[in-house]
């Protein structure tokens, strides 16, 4: 569990979880904002990402997670954003469904 609470934020309410993944990058792609949110796992930087859009006046978000890790955060970061984008070129809009 201690996992998705780093992941998510995810607060048990005592003070002693840590914070949801930092926003290390950040791009726009066909209408979406894509933001690298890795974080370190087992020495390394886990791949990790938001992407939102608004659609009718709301902000609509689907965060994903991926097993490939890096040695360094930019290195995950650069990673997590092409994915973003790959993830809006095959879905488009059905990615908040």
């Amino acid at each position: 569990m201690s996992f998705l609470k780093r992941l998510f934020g995810l607060n048990s309410g005592n003070g002693n979880d840590a914070a949801a993944p930092a926003v290390t990058a950040e791009t726009e792609h066909n209408g979406y904002t894509i933001r690298a949110t890795p974080f370190a796992e087992g020495g390394q930087y886990q791949t990790c990402g938001v992407i939102s859009k608004e659609i009718d006046g709301v902000m609509k978000e689907h965060r994903f997670i991926r097993a490939d890790r890096f040695p360094s955060a930019d290195d995950a970061a650069a990673h997590s954003l092409r994915k973003g984008k790959q993830l809006v070129d095959e879905q488009g809009d059905a990615i908040f469904r």
